[in-house]
């Protein structure tokens, strides 16, 4: 049997999902509409005409989901929970089954010793906020931060480490600037400024619950190593636009408190006095999402974004093909680079790391994804490599613990550690999910 990854120093082990890829019944239990409840609705937005129902209907099958958890002898457990069934329509009283239910998981997690790490938001934006201006106006800070409380003052005495708002630059750049995800706007640079207000909401957030007994927040960012094409002058410039656009716009302002410089791209921030500072409060840890690097290349003459995304030459891929290179080695250099860009960089948190590749929509037993095996563990090699030269890592989490809606690819990817039939949403652990066990059970020996 292949020796799993043993990392220098002990750290604790999670697994993720979130709420609108994993829940279904979205019209149980009072549940509003959200963005992305429009995009499945909306032919041709998903791949495969899929929608989020029922999917592994954790909604009815949340236990299964905690017995997973607590088989693989997780020390936390990273789910989402879904504004809209809080706050039908984001704002308001809350509705009392939505809350119910993130009680019983809640309870059934910590009577099972796995810790609770849930997200405030994972991308569900409530429709009648989206209608008002979503995160391109200011008033959604106030509201987010309204649901944060909402949600604290049922599940703090229980709950105390938390992630506020999960990959600001997603919704950014994929949700407003070009579009691929919801909320499908196209706004290219001037979705800019809702980076400033889901970081803003996070500083907010957080203030508030620690006033409900939070111990650890941070928000959740999606993070990439940007690589060139070639060794040029004007490569490196487009590795600098896009670094500045993909990573330091998202990092900077919590770890420096201020937005990098963005040469050639005309958007001012919609910064009010104040701001800063609660963005930039001193945070319990640094919460990273890691999948791959991006390799760019200076743009042609007629091209206004200053870079353009090209393959990473010679890297296998996942089954998302080019866009989802696997070069684990990215991730040791963005930790190590993390440590020598931020001198006070907080203990780090893996937040997502994961891989899909293709696999069967039923099985009678074990899928042996050993593709992904081999992913997880060349990630886990490259963490231990950056602990090795200093960074401080405290936590790792798998993308997904279950199969899932995967967004706009609908159900044509698969990130699990568990094997979902989304006609029954009856699970079948993989053998990653042994590996996974196995890892974790080897670096607490």
């Amino acid at each position: 049997m292949q020796a799993v990854p043993v990392l220098p120093h002990r750290i604790r082990w999670s697994a993720a999902t979130a709420a609108f890829q994993v829940e279904g019944a979205r019209a149980e239990g009072g549940r509003g509409r959200s963005v992305w409840d429009a995009w499945v609705d909306t032919p041709g937005k998903v791949v495969d005409g899929a929608t989020a129902e029922p999917g592994p209907d954790s909604y009815h099958r949340w236990t299964d989901d905690v017995a997973l958890a607590a088989g693989l002898g997780l020390d936390r457990y990273r789910f989402s929970i879904s504004w809209t069934r809080v706050q039908p329509d984001g704002s308001g009283a809350p509705c009392a089954a939505g809350l119910d239910y993130y009680s019983r998981l809640v309870d059934d997690l910590l009577a099972a010793g796995v810790t609770p790490f849930p997200t405030l938001y994972h991308w569900d934006l409530p429709i009648p906020l989206h209608e008002a201006g979503g995160w391109t106006v200011r008033d959604i800070v106030g509201r987010f931060t309204d649901y944060a409380d909402t949600v604290a003052q049922r599940l703090g005495d229980r709950v105390e480490n938390w992630y506020t708002v999960n990959e600001p630059a997603m919704t950014t750049l994929e949700g407003y600037a070009i579009g691929s995800l919801a909320p499908g706007e196209s706004l290219l640079f001037d979705a800019l400024p809702t980076a400033h207000h889901q970081l803003l909401a996070h500083g907010r957030a957080a203030r508030v619950l620690r006033e409900h007994g939070a111990q650890a927040v941070g928000v959740a960012n999606n993070h990439t190593r940007v690589l060139g094409l070639r060794d040029t002058a004007a490569d490196a410039a487009a590795v600098a636009a896009y670094d500045a656009i993909h990573n330091r716009v998202f990092a900077d302002p919590i770890l420096t408190g201020a937005y990098p410089d963005l040469p050639g791209i005309d958007v001012s921030m919609p910064i009010v006095d104040g701001d800063m500072e609660v963005i930039s409060t001193p945070p319990d840890f640094y919460a990273i999402n890691f999948y791959n690097p991006t390799t760019v290349t200076a743009p042609g003459p007629d091209n206004p974004i200053p870079f353009e995304i090209v393959p990473t030459p010679g890297a296998p891929v996942t089954g998302f093909g080019d866009e989802w290179p696997i070069v684990p080695s990215a991730l040791r250099d963005l930790l190590v680079g993390f440590v020598e860009r931020y001198p006070n960089l907080p203990p780090v948190v893996i937040s997502e790391n994961g891989a899909s590749f293709p696999e069967p929509d039923t099985c009678d037993g074990p899928i042996d994804d050993a593709d992904r095996i081999a992913y997880l563990d060349g990630h886990l090699r490259a963490i231990g490599e950056a602990m090795s030269a200093g960074v401080r890592v405290d936590e790792y989490t798998v993308w997904s613990l279950l199969d899932n809606f995967e967004w706009a690819d609908g159900y044509t990817q698969r990130f699990g550690l568990a094997h979902v039939d989304f006609a029954s949403a009856r699970r079948t652990p993989k053998s990653s999910y042994d590996w996974y066990r196995r890892v974790i059970a080897q670096n607490r020996a």
